[in-house]
């Protein structure tokens, strides 16, 4: 079997909260179903999504339930010592149960806390897939001693608050725990109900109330455990022990880095890319990232998550149902057709090129009729974004997930404003009205999807002249009208007069040096494959960060590393440039180092979707996301010799 190399973090970090410590470090485990347990290193609750239970799935959207299980050790003096600690309105950390924190592991993705009390050491595991099982254990003390675990629970949307003063909690007391709201269900040893409210808990900005429903409770020697389990779905369906859930956890995460073939952090990487892999009624989908707010992730992440963990199998289930979807964003038809084209080209699958290629024709017509605002220009066969159109495009530059930004001290900042033009919500646009006009990643990824359905024809058996005629076409075209004086690519063709400040007249070419355009060297039949690379090596000394690429160089007007056009690093471009590089025969040695150490600063055995532009490169938004951990893991197991 493999060996997945843990992570582990010592009393000065887990006991001191703060972005640069405990609270800083986030751990996270799903249960394939788009539900999560997540929280801190610490074990204070920072966001609203923070809890050890939280259901979501197909039609039902994100509610966080069990807030947390409060532990608490009774010695054998007598003494009671809490293991827990929350952060109350009055701005209090109270009980300070972080101070006692001795270690905590990520260990084949599960989450291992271990406090120390003197002789007596107390360790906590959990496993969620698909019931959360939590397992208290005493490792270490002179006797027996008291582990109490206090259900303080809620049931709300994920990003939202509960208070006392709205409506009561529905509580059925059932013989060894509880059923709240009929939606989930409590169990394990010794319960013994409560029921009052806990007022003013403070996650981040927001303040809630949480009802404590009751107490597990066991009298343990060393070596003795109290196990906790909670579920939803059916109520009635009691799930396995708690430690029969952790040993299958293990096992599966031995699975998973075996069938991925991956060594060293792939490892740890292929765990991580495991949490964004749905199971649904209509096959798998795959979660853009956690905190989830229940939109899928762009397909530009599938050859990462579902490839490169020898995952095709699933990938071909989610292939085949994507095709009949109704399209989600503009540039979701152009991402379709690359992964259809991966996949084939790397399993040989020619009866899914017979199967998609059609369909996949006609998405990509459809995405350009009606009233979309991304049209083709007949003069050229190029795509030309409408003015006014706010964009919505896929994964390039999504901004960060409406709720999720974090600033430097560990507030949330504020929530961008939802699309005003295209489908996906609440993301917000990719770029703002300035940036209509003949965009370089679009029509990249245009060039690239005419190739790339001609040759799902071909493989198909079906006639594939009219999109290589369309693809000839446009691919002389973005070679006539992209490249500019300064020796890199026009970030926009034919956009507005003047990009700063937003002005109004003739249309205008912009030369600002972007990491958009390396997607003019990086996909498999790019326009620009075959050509010199100077704005390759142009971008990576302007804009390459240990953790990935800025969104705008520091020199240039405007710039703001915390603006996600502005600066603003995107880990998940690191693919994109080591793609670009591999194309024009730039070395791309030790490129992950600083991803690869990344691992232990923000989602702990993952990475999150942005960091500042500025050194130390703060992490900023979501930590947990599915392009990065894609792209990431698709550079380390292609480039990586």
């Amino acid at each position: 079997m493999p060996r997945i190399d843990p992570l582990t973090f010592g009393p000065q970090l887990c006991g001191t909260p703060g972005e640069d410590a405990g609270t800083g470090r986030e751990w996270l485990v799903t249960d394939g179903l788009g539900g999560w347990a997540t929280g801190t290193v610490s074990g204070l609750r920072t966001r609203p999504e923070h809890a050890l239970l939280a259901v979501a799935g197909p039609g039902r959207a994100p509610h966080v339930a069990l807030a947390a299980l409060d532990l608490t050790v009774t010695l054998h003096t007598g003494a009671k010592v809490p293991l827990y600690t929350h952060a109350w309105d009055s701005g209090a950390l109270d009980p300070a149960g972080h101070r006692l924190l001795e270690t905590f592991t990520m260990a084949d993705g599960l989450p291992r806390w271990r406090w120390r009390i003197g002789d007596v050491v107390i360790e906590r595991e959990l496993a969620l897939r698909p019931s959360l099982a939590v397992v208290h254990r005493v490792l270490s003390a002179p006797g027996p001693v008291g582990l109490t675990a206090a259900a303080m629970c809620t049931w709300r949307e994920a990003a939202g608050t509960r208070r006392a003063d709205g409506p009561a909690l529905r509580i059925e007391p059932v013989a060894d725990g509880v059923i709240v709201e009929g939606a989930y269900r409590l169990a394990g040893p010794g319960w013994q109900g409560a029921g009052q409210w806990h007022l003013g808990a403070r996650t981040g900005s927001r303040v809630e109330d949480l009802w404590l429903a009751g107490s597990f409770h066991r009298s343990a020697a060393a070596g003795e455990t109290l196990e906790i389990s909670a579920w939803a779905g059916d109520l009635a369906d009691r799930p396995p022990a708690p430690r029969v859930v952790l040993a299958a956890a293990r096992d599966r995460a031995h699975r998973l880095v075996t069938t991925a073939k991956a060594e060293g952090y792939a490892g740890t990487l292929a765990l991580a890319a495991d949490t964004f892999v749905i199971r649904g009624p209509d096959g798998p989908t795959l979660a853009d990232g956690y905190p989830w707010s229940g939109a899928p992730a762009s397909l530009a992440a599938y050859e990462g998550l579902l490839l490169d963990t020898g995952r095709a199998d699933e990938g071909r289930d989610l292939l085949l149902a994507a095709a009949e979807r109704p399209v989600s964003t503009l540039d979701a038809p152009l991402w379709l057709v690359h992964a259809a084209d991966r996949h084939v080209t790397r399993t040989g699958d020619s009866d899914l090129a017979r199967r998609l290629a059609v369909p996949l024709g006609r998405l990509l017509r459809q995405s350009l009729s009606g009233d979309s605002p991304l049209t083709l220009d007949p003069a050229d066969g190029l795509l030309t974004l409408a003015a006014g159109c706010q964009g919505c495009l896929d994964g390039v530059e999504a901004p960060l997930a409406a709720g999720h930004h974090r600033d430097p001290a560990g507030g949330q900042g504020q929530a961008v404003a939802g699309c005003q033009g295209c489908l996906r919500q609440p993301e917000g646009p990719l770029r703002t009205s300035q940036s209509s006009g003949k965009l370089v990643e679009i029509n990249a990824l245009w060039v690239n999807a005419l190739a790339a359905l001609a040759d799902l024809l071909a493989d198909g058996g079906r006639d594939d002249s009219e999109p290589r005629g369309k693809h000839a076409r446009a691919r002389e075209s973005f070679l006539r009208r992209f490249p500019a004086p300064e020796g890199w690519l026009h970030d926009v063709v034919e956009g507005p007069a003047a990009p700063y400040p937003l002005g109004a007249g003739t249309q205008h070419d912009d030369p600002t040096l972007r990491p958009y355009q390396l997607f003019g060297w990086s996909l498999p039949h790019a326009p620009m494959r075959g050509n010199a690379g100077t704005a390759v090596r142009a971008a990576g000394d302007a804009l390459l960060t240990p953790l990935g690429l800025r969104t705008l160089a520091p020199d240039e007007y405007g710039y703001d590393g915390a603006h996600p056009e502005q600066g603003l690093v995107r880990p998940w471009l690191i693919g994109a440039y080591a793609d670009a590089c591999a194309a024009t025969g730039h070395p791309v040695d030790g490129l992950l180092d600083g991803l690869a150490a990344h691992l232990t600063e923000c989602g702990v055995g993952s990475i999150g979707e942005a960091v500042h532009g500025d050194a130390p490169h703060r992490a900023l938004g979501r930590p947990f996301d599915a392009l990065a951990v894609a792209e990431t893991l698709r550079v380390e197991t292609r480039h990586t010799p």
